[in-house]
């Protein structure tokens, strides 16, 4: 069995070795990673499971493009990890187009229904918003982002690029490791209206290796493949949506449904150590992401070594900074004015990196959203997907918490989410409960530059996303690592915005984690390659020589699958 240099030397020590890379996709003088990166000149399509990224890449095969790759993997995925996402769900993308060498934001992220209102959730007795039930459920946007990705990228018919989807869920999947144990959570749901009929064979979830069929949900594909987004928001689908939400007292109205559009957008950036690194904008948590980079780029974190005492420190209390204006600052554009290039400015970052002491801060966030942000969960799932002709997205896709809302409109087959969850009922905050509104949203896509190098990369998780993506960037930038490598490293996640306890994982050396403890940090050390340091994934296309790469997660059951050329 190979033993990964990761594993036999501690952090600092493996840095130096990493450190000694040229081209970020090149190879270290010693195995760096535990896998090795795909490597081709055809596409990869990489996500957190294996038979998705083949979905993707038979799509890739048959002349379809990267979007085209995208949609079929996520659809594929809303089979396999039911839990994690699915057609019930939102959706966010940044697409690298080749031809014209451009950027591209899609938000397809649903809003409150226009009954939704902070005086109705206040008349049903709501101190909050509920975590789960119709009540919690928004607009699924995932259908329209897929719709709107086709219309503008895609090679093949829709219904071409759901086919995988539907075979799968026609013929059924074999559950994999980490699903049944996410699945394992979902009994809570089974008097929940139509859920056990669906997601609890024979009254229980399915176990690992058990076949999983799920024909309503093929129908609603198949629905989907034929009429794009009409065949969700309109017609039978949009019917048992609305039948569901009359019965519960829900507020969801057809035009709710027919008049949601998802939204073109333009990226927000920072650099960081010669790299361009791009987010989307609100109403995600993404420029979180930036601000922690730019108040990281203050300090010599190079010099310092990957994963030192120094650098953990750094890098932790940049996040707590960085959260607190998120809480702080961030909802839906369209509603609230959000001060988005002062929050990624590097003057504010200048004065923010200032606020770094010796000693581990543990209020930074206003506490009065502690409570309410700090419950934020996520299941959701990312993936990335590159073709021949260097087009790559960033996509993810989320239900939210495990099987979202829990609510299962009779005969489609999907759950849905329940991202109201990300608002409050507190008047005056930029994430207040508005009608027609978008909440805040934890999933974000990722993507960076330089030169001919472009990387699309994603890390799940709920609102370790943020900082787990400032972390993948600085294993890329300040340590040299390639994708494989940088989504491998051991990381931190601390999900609580307020005090100054985290999570690291064991990866970290011990005598590091004790330097921390002495600084103030309260850790909790997990398991090497835990799930609550979030799943992620990543490709590569260095457009000098026209070879890509892929990189996937040992966090999850993945794979980065290259496309087989013809034959």
């Amino acid at each position: 069995m190979r033993v990964s240099l990761q594993r036999r030397l501690s952090p600092v020590v493996m840095a130096s070795f990493i450190s000694a890379t040229l081209p970020v996709h090149g190879a270290a003088p010693e195995r760096a990673q535990a896998r090795s990166m795909a490597v081709t000149q055809y596409g990869i399509v990489a996500t957190s499971q294996a038979v998705a990224s083949q979905a993707g890449a038979a799509i890739l095969a048959r002349g379809g493009s990267a979007v085209d790759a995208a949609i079929a993997a996520n659809a594929a995925l809303g089979v396999i990890e039911p839990m994690m996402n699915g057609v019930g769900g939102d959706l966010f993308a940044i697409i690298y187009d080749a031809k014209t060498k451009k950027l591209y934001g899609i938000n397809a992220s649903g809003w409150a229904p226009k009954g939704m209102t902070v005086e109705n959730f206040k008349a049903k007795g709501y101190k909050a918003v509920p975590p789960n039930g119709i009540d919690s459920a928004t607009v699924p946007g995932a259908v329209a982002g897929w719709d709107a990705l086709h219309r503008r990228f895609g090679k093949l018919s829709l219904a071409e690029d759901l086919a995988p989807a539907v075979a799968l869920a026609e013929n059924g999947i074999a559950v994999p490791e980490t699903d049944a144990e996410n699945w394992a959570d979902a009994t809570h749901f089974a008097d929940s209206p139509g859920f056990a009929s669906v997601f609890l064979p024979d009254g229980k979830p399915p176990a690992l290796g058990q076949i999983f069929r799920n024909p309503e949900l093929a129908a609603t594909l198949k629905r989907i493949g034929q009429e794009g987004r009409d065949g969700f928001y309109r017609g039978p689908v949009a019917d048992a949506i609305l039948k569901v939400s009359r019965e519960l007292n829900g507020t969801m109205q057809a035009d709710d449904l027919t008049e949601f559009q998802p939204e073109w957008v333009d990226p927000v950036s920072t650099t960081y150590r010669g790299w361009t690194v791009y987010e989307m904008p609100p109403n995600g948590q993404g420029i979180a992401a930036l601000s922690m980079l730019n108040i990281m780029e203050r300090f010599p974190l190079s010099e310092w070594g990957h994963n030192s005492q120094k650098t953990l420190h750094v890098e932790i209390e940049a996040k707590k900074l960085a959260y607190a204006d998120l809480a702080q600052y961030i909802g839906d554009p369209r509603a609230t004015q959000i001060p988005v290039a002062e929050l990624i400015s590097k003057q504010l970052a200048a004065q923010r990196a200032e606020l770094i002491s010796d000693r581990a801060a543990c209020h930074v966030l206003p506490s009065d959203l502690t409570q309410q942000l700090s419950r934020l969960s996520s299941e959701t799932t990312y993936l990335a997907t590159v073709d021949h002709e260097g087009n790559e997205v960033s996509l993810i896709q989320s239900n939210f918490a495990g099987f979202g809302s829990g609510v299962v409109p009779s005969g489609v087959g999907f759950a849905l989410q329940n991202r109201a969850g990300g608002f409050t009922l507190e008047p005056g905050r930029a994430n207040t409960l508005r009608p027609r509104t978008r909440p805040l949203h934890t999933i974000i896509p990722g993507f960076m530059e330089r030169a001919d190098e472009r990387i699309a990369f994603g890390i799940m998780g709920g609102f370790n996303q943020a900082q787990a993506h400032a972390q993948f960037v600085s294993n890329v930038a300040d340590f040299h690592m390639n994708i494989q490598a940088a989504l491998e490293a051991a990381r931190f996640t601390k999900i609580t915005f307020g005090g100054c306890d985290l999570q690291m994982e064991d990866g970290v050396a011990p005598d590091v984690i004790a330097g921390l403890r002495q600084q103030g940090h309260i850790i909790t050390v997990l398991l090497r390659y835990s799930q609550a340091m979030g799943r992620g994934n990543a490709v590569e296309h260095d457009a000098a020589t026209g070879v890509n790469y892929g990189g996937t997660d040992p966090r999850a059951d993945g794979e980065a699958v290259p496309e087989l050329p013809p034959f």
